[in-house]
């Protein structure tokens, strides 16, 4: 574990030590606290408005807030994540950096995991920033911290599954920019996907609605916790990593 660590420390700090990391989380920062801004003003607004008797109903804050702010989350991944991811081994290759890697004594699995958990440890950072923002939370209401913890861990899932599969999309491209366009649709592709069961309800239908990621993410933000969406995500970080070490397989034989 040891240089799986060296590894993350020395990614983690490539982030630091350029503008992107603080560009990437600033941005995060601005775009999330807008979103759930808006969305604790409209419950404030509403609240109110229902006590003063004008005939509307009560609303929940974990439905009507949370859900929502959540799943915009997962918005802002689907386009920050390609950013983070496109630079993991399209950077290394461009450079000609990944030749030292590989000729070095670590295994292939040590470098790819290193530089995952960097990715993890930095979106880490945003989960930190989100949760100050739906602290107000806990002033105006009650909410339900285990249907939010039910979330924040779906976040955690889906953000571990899309930095792995960015990472063998990365390890294909010494561009950046290819390797972040290829990504993004990527994700892209995964998001919609289930869109298919809309209009059929064949197989084929329902294989597409399994392989959506939306989907799975749904129940978590709901505050559900299912052994299948659990299963899925970590079969597709599995999948993620192990693509990324066939990759770099290949890219050893070839160098």
């Amino acid at each position: 574990m040891r240089n799986v660590w060296t590894i993350a420390r020395r990614e983690l700090k490539s982030y630091f030590a350029t503008p992107m990391a603080y560009v990437l989380l600033a941005m995060f920062a601005v775009i999330f606290g807008y979103f759930s801004f808006s969305a604790v003003a409209f419950f404030a607004d509403y609240s109110s408005r229902a006590q003063m008797g004008m005939g509307m109903p009560a609303m929940n804050i974990d439905r009507f807030v949370i859900q929502p702010t959540l799943g915009n989350f997962t918005i802002i991944l689907l386009f920050l994540s390609p950013m983070v991811t496109m630079r993991l081994f399209a950077e290394e290759n461009r450079s000609g950096t990944i030749e030292l890697l590989l000729t070095s004594p670590v295994r292939d699995f040590e470098i790819i995991l290193g530089k995952w958990i960097a990715t993890m440890l930095l979106f880490t950072a945003m989960l930190a920033i989100s949760l100050l923002d739906l602290a107000v939370l806990f002033v105006l209401s009650t909410p339900d911290w285990r249907a939010l913890l039910a979330g924040y861990l779906g976040l955690l899932l889906m953000g571990g599954t899309l930095f792995a599969l960015g990472a063998f999309f990365s390890s294909l491209t010494k561009n950046q920019i290819v390797a972040g366009a290829v990504t993004f649709g990527c994700f892209l592709l995964l998001w919609v996907l289930d869109w298919v069961n809309a209009y059929s309800t064949s197989t084929i239908g329902k294989v597409c609605q399994y392989l959506a990621i939306a989907p799975h993410f749904q129940q978590f933000a709901k505050g559900v916790i299912e052994l299948k969406d659990i299963v899925y995500f970590l079969s597709a970080i599995g999948l993620g990593l192990f693509l990324t070490k066939r990759s770099l397989e290949s890219l050893r034989w070839r160098t």
